[in-house]
């Protein structure tokens, strides 16, 4: 199953930091497994444009729709046998412990 892992910040970190495992041996670790097909950290907030169609016109706007304390930071793409692993995979990936992980699963449109 592929499954979409979102990278966020989180208002409220682990107290411990030290804890985190490093980045390096994360990506190394599931590149190696074949866990992680596709990965990489995104510009700041500021940088985005939103996008919209409204009546037929097209509108643009500077930085996210939403404002919000937590942001997307980052993404990897994997690949797990199922949920359970996706998990194992994002419970020690560090931003686990600074921030948080969203696991989504892409639809199957067939």
């Amino acid at each position: 199953m592929k499954f979409m892992m979102f990278v966020c910040t989180d208002t409220e970190p682990d107290t411990d930091p030290d804890a985190a495992p490093d980045i390096e041996q994360w990506v190394a670790e599931r590149d190696a497994r074949g866990q992680r097909l596709e990965g990489s950290v995104l510009a700041p907030p500021s940088g985005a444009t939103t996008v919209r169609v409204r009546g037929g016109e097209l509108l643009l706007s500077d930085g996210p729709f939403a404002e919000t304390k937590e942001v997307i930071v980052g993404f990897d793409i994997l690949e797990c046998a199922d949920l359970d692993e996706a998990v194992e995979v994002a419970r020690a990936h560090p931003m686990a412990y600074g921030g948080r992980i969203e696991l989504r699963p892409f639809a199957d449109l067939d």
